[in-house]
């Protein structure tokens, strides 16, 4: 195992560093804190997350009323999205797993606030309960979507919120529809078809955000590879990852998923790159403050052993660490 701290940085990147743990002398690896972005905090038990290495989460889909009355805990940090935009009707209006709450439909394209239905009386909801970001729903594959006009529409009004506007395209042309509206990017990877070189290149070049949530593909080969190609283009273009899992769909471990770790890094976000993805604290600009991720144990020697390592990720607080780096 390696315990050369440039070794260690080369691997995973400058902000990794050898350390032990002041009260028990356990001795790891001191990483930034790590955020998932993409979860939905009312399937799952968020109480588990800080000792399952996870400092911050981004919820996107849940009611905004009870998100903005949540206790405020200082781990895990919350920013989220409020409730799903849709297309009357549209996706996850009747999913077993969301409540009513959680969406909202849009039959009117105005960008005049207070027009019931309307993308702007929709977008201030989310903005006055406290969204960071808006999720808008484009899932051909379960309905009908918004049309160009009344996405574009709440494109704007967000923009003029401050609030970035993410993605669920799924359906053939989705990306694209999306792409064309402005949005800042997707929450998760394009994975119904190959969105192709030229799309990859402007969405890298436009500063977008792909959320990865690769792992959820585990039952879809199809699927599974369009989003592997799709992100691994997106990568190599110089595109900003998020990690994210989707976490409260389907059986997750709630923390640091090996799985979701694997798969991106079968799509080339490997190593420091990795780590990135991971402690991007997106939408905000800093990261939870006063906490790391500490690994207990031996370090990785090399790139294939960061997955497995990485199960063993929680969160402590920074004053606990001292740094054995020399």
């Amino acid at each position: 195992m390696n315990h050369d701290p440039h070794a260690l940085r080369a691997l995973l990147g400058d902000d990794a560093g050898l350390c032990h743990r002041a009260i028990t002398g356990e001795h790891g690896v001191s990483l930034p804190p790590f955020t998932d972005h993409h979860v939905h905090l009312h399937l799952i038990d968020e109480s588990r997350l800080a000792s399952g290495g996870i400092a911050g989460v981004v919820d996107l889909g849940g009611d905004p009323v009870a998100l903005a009355r949540r206790e405020n805990h200082s781990i895990p940090r919350v920013a989220y999205a409020g409730a799903f935009l849709t297309a009357p009707g549209g996706y996850p209006v009747g999913r077993s797993w969301a409540p009513a709450e959680i969406a909202r439909e849009i039959s009117d394209p105005s960008t005049h606030p207070g027009v019931p239905g309307s993308a702007a009386t929709a977008v201030d909801e989310q903005a006055s309960f406290g969204a960071s970001v808006i999720k808008a729903s484009l899932n051909s594959a379960a309905g009908p979507v918004l049309d160009p006009a009344t996405l574009s529409a709440v494109v704007e009004v967000a923009r003029e919120r401050g609030l970035p506007v993410i993605a669920h395209a799924e359906g053939e042309g989705m990306p694209r529809l999306a792409f064309e509206a402005g949005v800042s990017g997707f929450a998760h990877t394009p994975f119904s078809e190959y969105v192709g070189r030229a799309f990859i290149a402007h969405a890298a070049a436009a500063g977008h955000v792909w959320i990865s949530t690769l792992a959820i593909h585990r039952d879809d080969a199809e699927a599974a590879e369009f989003a592997r190609v799709n992100l691994a283009g997106f990568a190599a273009a110089g595109g900003r990852v998020l990690y994210g899992t989707d976490l409260g769909n389907g059986e997750q471990p709630v923390g640091v998923n090996a799985e979701e770790v694997s798969a991106l890094d079968r799509a080339g976000v490997r190593g420091a790159a990795l780590i990135r993805a991971m402690s991007d604290p997106w939408p905000f600009a800093e990261p939870p403050s006063g906490v790391r991720t500490f690994v207990p144990g031996p370090p990785p020697g090399q790139l294939d052993e960061v997955a497995e390592w990485l199960r063993g990720a929680t969160v402590v607080p920074t004053e606990e660490l001292v740094h054995d780096d020399h």
